[in-house]
C-alpha cells in the first residue's frame, strides 16, 4: 500500500487491455481530466480482432498513490480487461516514433546529414531545401535530436505516443 504522506512524484507507464467499442476512449481520457490527472502520452491500437481487444498504453505521472487511483478507477471502467503498471511490474521497452522537419541549405544541411546519421534517423523525404527524418527510440533521444536540430533549421515535428511492452513471457492477456 502507498504512503499517503510520500509527495514523491514519478512517471507511470500504464497498460490499458480493452474492449474495441465506440467511447472507451474517450471514457479513459474523461477519467484523467475529470480528476485533474495529466496524461503526458496516449496510444491506442487494436491487438486482437478475433476476440475485439484494444491496447492503451498511457503515460503519466503523480505519486505512487496516485497512480494506485489511476490504476484502480482505470480497472473499475466497464469494457476495461485489464490494467498493467509496466513501470513496477519488471522492466519494459518502450519507443516513440518522431517526424522531424529541417529546412536548411550548405553547411546546416550537411551538418543535420551527418546529426541524422549519429542518432540512427533515416531520410524519408528530401528537397532541395528540407529533409524529414524518420527517428524512433526513448523519448530522452528524440528530445536530443530536435534540441540538436533547432539552431540548424527546424521546422516542424510531429510525434506517435508511447509504445510499450513488458520484457520476457509476461504480459497482457490477448
Amino acid at each position: 500500500m502507498p504512503d499517503p504522506t510520500d509527495t514523491t512524484q514519478r512517471a507511470a507507464t500504464i497498460a490499458v487491455l480493452v474492449e474495441n467499442e465506440a467511447g472507451i476512449l474517450a471514457r479513459v481520457v474523461g477519467l484523467f481530466s475529470g480528476r485533474g490527472y495529466n496524461i503526458e502520452s496516449l496510444t491506442v491500437a487494436p491487438v486482437d480482432e478475433a476476440r475485439r481487444l484494444s491496447r492503451i498504453t498511457i503515460v503519466t505521472s503523480g505519486t505512487d498513490m496516485v497512480i494506485e487511483q489511476i490504476k484502480a478507477q482505470l480497472d473499475r471502467l466497464v469494457p476495461v480487461h485489464q490494467v498493467s503498471d509496466l513501470t513496477l511490474e519488471g522492466p519494459h521497452l518502450s519507443r516513440e516514433l518522431m517526424l522531424i522537419k529541417v529546412v536548411g541549405r550548405g553547411e546546416q544541411r550537411l551538418e543535420a546529414l551527418r546529426l541524422a546519421d549519429a542518432f540512427r534517423a533515416r531520410v524519408v523525404d528530401a528537397t532541395t531545401e528540407s529533409f524529414v527524418f524518420e527517428i524512433t527510440g526513448a523519448g530522452d533521444k528524440l528530445d536530443a535530436f530536435a534540441a540538436l536540430m533547432r539552431p540548424l533549421g527546424l521546422r516542424e515535428v510531429v510525434r506517435t505516443g508511447v509504445a510499450a511492452i513488458a520484457r520476457g513471457p509476461h504480459g497482457l492477456r490477448t
